[in-house]
């Protein structure tokens, strides 16, 4: 499939991005990732395995579009919901199943 990365054509192959992640370990996921084989790798490491350019030189929703149409599956980082304070008495009023007022 060509795709075009940091404004560079390129040829890849769902079995070449395979071959290319084979025997590199990941690193730690921080943000959006893609899952090659078991594996889950941060997409910035493998933009920059399989296009050998700096990971400055592409974005992350670059290699994305081009991952998800090889097929492969990318995921976001989910954005942390505010938790929902509550006070003492009233963790205590639904443990006990009545109403703190």
């Amino acid at each position: 499939m060509r795709c075009v990365i940091a404004r560079f054509p390129f040829d890849l192959t769902k079995a070449g991005v395979l071959e290319t992640m084979k025997g590199v370990k990941p690193e730690p996921v921080t943000g959006e990732s893609v899952t090659i084989g078991r594996r889950q790798y941060p997409v910035k490491q493998v933009g920059q395995a399989i296009t050998r350019q700096d990971r400055r030189d592409f974005s992350a929703g670059e290699v994305v579009r081009a991952m998800t149409r090889l097929g492969f599956t990318c995921r976001t980082v989910p954005t942390a919901s505010p938790a929902l304070t509550t006070s003492p008495l009233q963790r205590a009023s639904t443990m006990l199943g009545t109403s703190a007022t």
